[in-house]
């Protein structure tokens, strides 16, 4: 039942009793499908519309083509020896093969691992062992990124190895390397021959697989950072990212009308369960203008193909709207989209709705964990609300928010903000302990994130509960990099923080101490973080110091650190609400 001071009732239910405690309506029910389903009732429904366009490789399918190549590539991946249950990890920008790969693995059961495209050796080596791949599917390069050596230099046995037939002690679970790319390199697949494999393999073994799916099992891995080191493996069920697709598009409004341009990165829930899984569920156009943002690539491929919405982080809105070619460029058919992943400055936001017509645009919270989004604004929510919350609680979903002490706390009250319902994950992969520490025995899923709901039920992000660092969009937790610091033979301590960046929001600050004799530059340090983590983590301010400041028990005091730097810097520190 809505309450009647809730101005949106479709998105959430307003706090009862002045307790911030909010519930999202029920009244429509939670798909209980996978996604092979949910994409054979869209391909059915609409076999002759476009599902999915990537500009930049000129490819146009409608979504009897996009089912179809679904299906020759999951029964290729089948040919290989893939099975439910195994786990194929993707190494790759927004490619038409990643989208392939996406609804060909749950096609058939297989677990999709999502590798970040910026990650270096020493990441990619852990995400590999630590879910126990298969396989790998990889772009040759991207950027300065030439995975495919990285590869061959982390798996030195490939160069003597058939495809297929890989036997590393390294990663021993590692069987078949699928190389996106016309060479043919030793020991690889290419993604086209996989494709012909299926060809000759009869379709109809699919469907006794795909029906005998359980939209409650696990469908995709997806690597969160953690404060407590290494990255963890947020482990997704079809029944998670099916419905959270769902609620997040119709929270849209979006229809088989609409085309969705989608220039964030596929390999995190914004790209893939927002992006392309939300389109199929509503029989979308899915529209990827580039592999990378690109604000050129945007601005022209909104305006050719028309795009009635468009999804990016605050800063890459930022990027468009200050390109120097942004007026030749005819944007009029915009009329939403998604900003997430940073708060947005409200003078961005008045742009976006102005310059950019999308007068539409929703805001959107969340976290890998919960599928991603747990809130949202609706289409027409005002602008002061649209920037200074993230909307109302999403469907069948439950928030609040609690003290230090775990009690419940009040409207307008700050506290941790957790989290409840069908989106909350299964657990982190093969880790049981993490897992509890993060999931709580009556379900609900700590964020680590400071928040307050209003009487309306709007949440307002305040802070984080842990010391993890936002630069552009992307998490950064100190003490992952720490981690990879101390494994540096001349570094005796190292301790990470954020510090203010007008351009980022934040960047990562190190301050280091050298072990006795050594000698160490900044320019080093970036050097050896350069070739083995993401280039969003290495720090980009280093001090070198004889000591770090510690409080009587011995425990690091970062925000000396911070407050050090930013008088240092003259940096300016923009006021939290």
């Amino acid at each position: 039942m809505h309450s009647e001071t809730n101005p949106h009732p479709e998105l959430g239910v307003a706090p009862k009793r002045g307790l911030a405690h909010v519930a999202g309506p029920t009244d429509t029910p939670l798909i209980e499908d996978t996604i092979p389903a949910v994409l054979k009732r869209t391909a059915a429904r609409w076999p002759d519309r476009e599902a999915a366009i990537f500009t930049s490789e000129g490819i146009r399918w409608t979504w009897a083509e996009f089912a179809a190549r679904v299906d020759r590539l999951a029964s290729g991946l089948l040919a290989l020896g893939l099975r439910h249950g195994d786990r194929l990890g993707i190494w790759s920008p927004n490619r038409s093969e990643w989208l392939l790969t996406q609804f060909a693995t749950a096609r058939i059961g297989v677990i999709l691992v999502n590798i970040n495209p910026a990650y270096r050796l020493h990441e990619l080596e852990f995400a590999l062992r630590k879910t126990g791949c298969r396989g790998l599917v990889l772009a040759e390069t991207f950027k300065s990124s030439d995975y495919l050596s990285m590869v061959q230099r982390l798996l030195p046995e490939l160069a003597k190895s058939e495809p297929g037939q890989l036997e590393t002690r390294k990663l021993p679970d590692l069987r078949d390397i699928i190389t996106i790319g016309e060479t043919q390199h030793p020991g690889c697949h290419r993604f086209s021959d996989v494709e012909a494999l299926g060809e000759a393999q009869d379709r109809a073994a699919l469907d006794p697989i795909t029906a005998r799916l359980d939209p409650n099992e696990p469908i995709n891995i997806q690597f969160t950072s953690g404060t407590t080191g290494s990255p963890k493996g947020a482990t997704l069920t079809h029944r998670n990212i099916v419905n959270n697709a769902h609620f997040v598009t119709h929270a849209m409004l979006a229809t088989e009308q609409d085309r969705v341009c989608i220039p964030v990165p596929f390999y995190h829930c914004f790209g893939m369960v927002m992006g392309t899984l939300g389109c199929v569920t509503k029989g979308a156009t899915i529209v990827v203008p580039s592999e990378g943002f690109d604000p050129q690539s945007v601005l022209e491929c909104v305006a050719a193909e028309r795009c009635t919405a468009l999804y990016g982080v605050p800063t890459m809105f930022v990027a468009i709207l200050e390109h120097p070619d942004f007026a030749n460029h005819d944007l009029s058919s915009l009329r939403t989209g998604i900003m997430a992943g940073a708060p947005c400055p409200i003078e961005v936001m008045k742009q976006v709705q102005s310059k950019m017509h999308m007068s539409e645009v929703t805001i959107a919270y969340g976290m890998t964990e919960t599928a991603p989004v747990s809130f949202q604004s609706a289409t027409d929510t005002p602008l002061e609300k649209r920037v200074s919350s993230v909307g109302l609680v999403q469907p069948h979903l439950e928030v609040k928010i609690v003290r230090e002490d775990g009690s419940l706390a009040n409207v307008g009250e700050q506290g941790e903000l957790l989290t409840r319902g069908y989106s909350v994950m299964c657990g982190y992969w093969g880790e049981p302990e993490r897992t509890d520490e993060a999931l709580d025995a009556d379900g609900w899923m700590h964020t680590g994130d400071l928040a307050r709901i209003d009487s309306e039920g709007y949440c307002n992000i305040t802070g984080r509960v842990k010391d993890m660092i936002v630069r552009g969009g992307e998490n950064v937790y100190p003490r992952e990099v720490e981690e990879f610091l101390y494994t540096h033979p001349d570094i005796s301590q190292a301790q990470v923080f954020g510090i203010p960046d007008h351009k980022f929001g934040e960047i990562v600050a190190a301050w280091i101490v050298p072990r006795n004799g050594a000698e160490l530059t900044e320019d080093a340090i970036r050097a050896f973080c350069r070739d083995e983590i993401a280039h969003f983590k290495v720090p980009a301010v280093i001090r070198f110091k004889d000591s770090l400041p510690l409080t009587v028990s011995g425990k690091p005091q970062k925000f000396v650190m911070r407050d050090a730097m930013i008088e240092e810097l003259e940096l300016e520190v923009e006021a939290t609400a």
